[in-house]
């Protein structure tokens, strides 16, 4: 792993996440639970695809271990995309 796959950094591009949550409720209650986080300044939710994603931005470096690790305590999984479109 590097330091770009392992950590969200700051900027204006993001990190991709997708989810197994499926209704609004649940991917609103993810976004809430994660703004709590330090250092995470926008959650934006992608609802029209499948699987369900979410872009975290953020104002320090976050680590992608964090945001799985809470995610998961709303009974869902937030598994990383990769980190450039191909």
């Amino acid at each position: 792993m590097s330091f770009l796959s392992d950590n969200v950094i700051p900027g204006n591009h993001g990190k991709v996440f997708g989810t197994n949550a499926t209704n609004n409720y649940d991917l609103q209650r993810i976004r809430l639970k994660l703004l709590s986080l330090d250092g995470i300044k926008e959650v934006l939710i992608n609802a029209d695809v499948f699987p369900k994603e979410f872009v975290i931005y953020t104002s320090k470096v976050v680590t992608v271990k964090d945001i799985e690790d809470l995610v998961i305590t709303t009974g869902f999984h937030a598994i990383p995309k990769d980190l450039f479109e191909l």
